[in-house]
């Protein structure tokens, strides 16, 4: 939705792309706060989570050794006196978004029925969704809560409905998974201390699988034609297509071979991006 020619880059093309220090600091963050939970309730403080941040960088550090490399360029702009002020910089960001969680509920009185949650399901068209929800909320009395972290800010309001779809793409997996409509689809924003909340309906959940419907036909058509159009925004300036993109003087490289990635990704199911930015 955002574009499809990025679409195209990432899921046919498959081409890699750098992380950036954002999406990295929102995956650290999302790690500790789902190490979080592992603590017995009276132990989850704000202390107790700050302390999580080091090792669990250091864990994304060994599965990821290219992170390791993630401030370089900062590093070297500034030279040598400068050398780990990006990443020091970094790293006070995270600590400051964990520190805001504690301002938004207290861990110490929820105990989550599922976190990291993998869901999946087939529509009766046969399309298949799947996503994985940060945390699952079950009250006493059956009601449910899918909660996500953004490690961004919270959108204006006139961007609130475009924040909610990845919500309501959950709401609509966990509802034709349980038959039950969830109670209450939160997002919390760390990086200002903001919390958007919505109740879905059945008539919300039926919308969403049809724009999930067409969304899919949308992307089969540009499969069939080849055509995978840009469409330009102030995003464009962190892309790391930008240098392929037509618009900015680009070549597009040749779409892969029939039988290839193009081919893999007609049964290929559809999930929701994880953006943190």
């Amino acid at each position: 939705m955002t574009c499809p020619l990025l679409y195209r880059f990432r899921v046919i093309d498959r081409i890699p792309e750098r992380p950036s220090a954002a999406q990295v600091r929102g995956t650290l963050v999302h790690a500790v706060l789902e190490r979080l939970f592992d603590m017995p309730a009276a132990a989850r403080t704000p202390a107790a989570a700050l302390e999580l941040l080091g090792p669990e960088w250091e864990r994304l550090l060994a599965e990821e050794p290219e992170l390791a490399t993630l401030f370089d360029d900062e590093d070297d702009k500034d030279g040598e006196d400068g050398a780990g002020g990006a990443r020091e910089e970094w790293l006070a960001e995270a600590r400051a978004m964990v520190e805001r969680y504690f301002s938004l509920e207290d861990p110490r009185r929820l105990e989550p029925a599922s976190r990291e949650m993998y869901v999946e399901t087939v529509l009766e068209s046969g399309l298949q969704l799947r996503g994985y929800i940060d945390r699952l909320d079950v009250a006493p009395t059956g009601e449910v809560r899918v909660v996500d972290y953004k490690t961004g800010r919270a959108p204006r309001a006139d961007f609130e409905a475009r924040a909610l779809f990845q919500m309501k793409f959950y709401a609509l997996v966990l509802w034709r998974l349980r038959g039950t409509v969830p109670r209450l689809l939160q997002l919390m924003y760390l990086g200002n201390g903001e919390i958007l909340r919505y109740a879905p309906d059945e008539a919300d959940l039926r919308a969403t699988e049809r724009k999930v419907e067409a969304l899919w036909k949308a992307i089969r058509r540009a499969m069939d034609s080849g055509e995978w159009r840009e469409r330009t925004s102030r995003l464009c300036d962190w892309c790391d297509h930008k240098q392929r993109c037509p618009s900015f003087g680009g070549v597009l490289p040749p779409l892969p071979q029939a039988g290839g990635t193009a081919g893999a990704v007609a049964g290929a199911p559809l999930e929701p991006e994880r953006d943190d930015l």
